[in-house]
């Protein structure tokens, strides 16, 4: 059970979110940068002596047998219905779990994916993230927490059988480890919180996590920089370990599944001002008065970039377009898409691998064809 001091901390942060934000403002708009690399632009470069990247070695990408695990449990998701059973007019759920900043950010993601040209209408998003339950008390599976998210589900005429996705993004409240001590105890709790989803939601097939988002603004120790950068390690050590074998994370095998496959949702920090590879930057008005919650603008960057990642991913794709020729997710398949497409095959993109067998070759050209022929 969560400790005085933990359910003292999390009654604090609800009361202090209810508080006009005058009331709390810790905001300082010059330090636009805190100088740390983002974990996807570190290359072979480190970090108090450990690598960068998303995944192992300073890579961005998942090895590839995790991949394909990946590729094909994407492939696999299917419309459910209430009972968990497969039926066309059933629904793939994707639930977001999480504190304050991803209720914000699922609040902005929700609309956006509505109309979102390419979405797939049997999808739906349910925002089960609640403000003030932090990585800590959510990590207990008694928290309060978890029938918050029952009851949004229900709410949405849903059950916990047809949740098959989740985008967790998590942090400690008031971190005071020294790195890498506060890193592995967020990890450690990221680890308990997807065996949780999995033992609640049993047919949950994966789960995408991201970190946190800039903090450098922010004067409160809530969640100040340089945990909100840091936090991106315990997420590259949890799938870590599940790719390692981990077997209190296992996703398939002979065993016992105890959680569901991992892999990084949108990557979401940026040093402030300094752009990153992709242009990404982090403006003072992106958040609100206290420098640590996303305005309705930050939001919007967050949404856009989780919608970018799971449009495009071989992982997701399967099950969040409608039309998997649409390349552009314009809504309409056309000559645009084929050049799209074209330039991932000539690039060797992972993306180009139409029929999920771990190949560029002429094969993946063919099917793409079929499928842009056959015009969804």
């Amino acid at each position: 059970m969560p400790s005085l001091a933990t359910r003292s901390l999390a009654s604090l942060l609800l009361t202090a979110s209810a508080l006009p934000a005058a009331a709390w403002a810790q905001r300082d708009c010059t330090r636009t940068s805190v100088g740390f690399t983002p974990l996807i632009d570190m290359g072979a470069s480190t970090y108090q002596g450990f690598d960068g990247g998303l995944y192992a070695n300073g890579a961005n990408l998942p090895p590839p047998a995790h991949l394909a695990a990946g590729v094909a449990i994407g492939r696999a998701i299917r419309p459910l219905d209430a009972a968990g059973l497969p039926s066309t007019d059933g629904r793939v759920v994707l639930v977001t779990i999480g504190m304050s900043n991803t209720r914000n950010e699922s609040a902005r993601l929700i609309p956006m994916y509505g109309s979102f040209d390419n979405r797939n209408p049997r999808v739906t998003v349910v925002n089960g993230a609640q403000g003030g339950q932090h990585a800590g008390i959510i990590s207990n599976p008694s928290a309060s927490y978890w029938s918050y998210v029952d009851q949004q589900l229900a709410n949405a005429g849903l059950t916990r059988e047809q949740v098959q996705v989740v985008w967790v993004k998590q942090a400690v409240a008031g971190p005071n480890l020294a790195f890498p001590a506060d890193a592995q105890q967020l990890q450690g709790y990221l680890r308990e919180i997807v065996r949780i989803i999995k033992d609640r939601y049993p047919n949950t097939r994966q789960a995408f996590l991201s970190s946190r988002i800039y903090a450098g603004y922010a004067l409160t120790t809530l969640n100040p920089e340089p945990y909100a950068y840091q936090s991106g390690f315990s997420v590259k050590w949890l799938i870590r370990d599940q790719i390692a074998g981990d077997p209190g994370l296992a996703f398939d095998g002979p065993g016992p599944v105890e959680a569901p496959w991992l892999a990084w949702g949108a990557y979401l920090w940026g040093d402030g001002l300094t752009p990153r590879s992709d242009g990404l930057i982090w403006r003072c008005d992106d958040f609100q008065a206290d420098g640590t919650h996303p305005s309705a603008q930050g939001s919007d960057k967050v949404a856009n970039l989780l919608i970018r990642d799971w449009a495009s991913e071989p992982t997701s794709r399967p099950w969040f377009v409608r039309c998997r020729a649409d390349m552009n997710n314009d809504g309409v398949t056309d000559f645009n898409d084929f050049l799209i497409f074209l330039a991932l095959y000539n690039a060797d993109s992972h993306r180009a691998d139409a029929n999920a067998d771990g190949v560029i070759d002429f094969n993946d050209l063919l099917e793409y064809l079929n499928a842009y022929n056959a015009e969804c």
